[in-house]
């Protein structure tokens, strides 16, 4: 069963058991299982390493649809499918031991809030990340962690801090029960703690420096770009959602003291017509420049830093799309959405805190901008 299809089988599941993902503030175990089950933590891992090395294009639907069914259950797929690219830049040995069970989950932070200090073939690693999303299910982490050379700074050509993702075995990082937040209740995503845990250099990967170690257009695609493709989609399918769970109710809801459904109304219908025009618009554009940059790497090509302005452009205005339509949904369905109970509620929280996420933050579009000007621009996270 391919990705996609295995994704639209569980949504009932998922959908049913939103409710209990975020009252436990982590993806319960046994769910998490069943997605692994289904491959859906592997869609960026090489075929040769049991991967299903997915599109971009099929990537992203299949957290859309995720993200439909629960964006805390599609932001965990999507946090743990992404970490688990790094598949493809680590050395083979390290790839095989990690992978070799077709059910790990991976997870960790990007973001260099640690410290790696180089001791002869190992880096000895501290530091705390916020974060965590779905850390709890994970036989591996990873942290982002600034090098120190004899207590100084490694740094760039450019002179910016060198850093790595340091890949941890679980049971050497400390999980710290910080979550409780405004949305995306259900991702855990708590912080994680090290605490001089010594990792094989070799063990680390820099998308900055480092190059793949297999070929094929997937790893050729922009990985800050795949990130941002996949936050845009879980906030996307979260939006869809949100206009499915208002035709729900207002098809069946009448105004107090009025003899009509919500759906019957002409100031809902145009804000609901316009919620859909201005998602299905956005939606379109990620699909047109996922189709762009994968036509690209697919003949052989990298993609050049006006296609990662254009990419991360159409993932950060889906998320804020979605975040806006998700808001209209919620306003429209009146003190029913009031409650927390209610699937509206939900919706709209997650999709403000999606819009937080770095590779999606109103930074972003400054970044492309400067690229459509043609203004000198630092590009390392695009």
């Amino acid at each position: 069963m391919g990705a996609l299809s295995a994704a639209l089988a569980l949504a009932p599941t998922i959908t049913a058991r939103a409710a209990d993902t975020e009252h436990a503030r982590r993806l319960p175990a046994d769910l998490a299982t069943d997605l692994a089950h289904a491959g859906l933590f592997r869609m960026l891992v090489p075929r040769v390493l049991g991967g299903s090395e997915t599109n971009v294009a099929t990537m992203f639907a299949t957290l859309e649809a995720l993200g439909r069914a629960d964006a805390a259950t599609g932001w965990c797929v999507m946090i743990g499918g992404t970490t688990a690219l790094l598949s493809a830049w680590l050395p083979e040995d390290h790839a095989r031991e990690i992978w070799a069970d077709p059910n790990v989950i991976t997870g960790g932070v990007f973001a260099p809030m640690g410290k790696a200090a180089a001791d002869g073939d190992h880096y000895v690693v501290s530091g705390r990340w916020a974060w965590a999303s779905g850390s709890a299910n994970c036989a591996w982490l990873l942290g982002g962690a600034v090098i120190l050379d004899d207590g100084q700074l490694r740094r760039l050509p450019n002179g910016a801090p060198d850093h790595r993702m340091m890949v941890m075995r679980r049971d050497d990082v400390e999980l710290l029960d910080t979550w409780d937040a405004l949305g995306m209740r259900g991702t855990g995503s708590g912080d994680m703690a090290a605490s001089d845990v010594r990792v094989p250099q070799s063990r680390s990967v820099s998308f900055f420096t480092d190059t793949p170690r297999h070929d094929g257009p997937l790893y050729r695609f922009a990985p800050f770009g795949l990130l941002a493709l996949g936050i845009a989609a879980v906030a996307s399918g979260n939006a869809l959602g949100a206009l499915d769970d208002l035709k729900a109710l207002a098809t069946a809801k009448k105004g107090q003291g009025s003899s009509r459904t919500l759906a019957e109304r002409s100031v809902v219908q145009a804000d609901f017509a316009v919620a859909h025009a201005d998602l299905d618009a956005a939606r379109a554009l990620v699909h047109a420049e996922i189709a762009s940059a994968w036509d690209r790497v697919t003949a052989g090509d990298t993609l050049d830093l006006p296609a990662r302005a254009r990419l991360r452009l159409a993932a950060t205005r889906l998320t804020q799309v979605s975040a806006r339509v998700a808001a209209k949904m919620h306003e429209l369905a009146g003190g029913s959405s009031v409650y927390a109970s209610h699937p509206l509620n939900r919706r709209f929280r997650d999709a403000h805190v999606a819009t937080q996420h770095v590779m999606v933050a109103p930074p972003t579009l400054e970044l492309a901008g400067r690229v459509l000007l043609g203004l000198p621009t630092d590009d390392m996270l695009l």
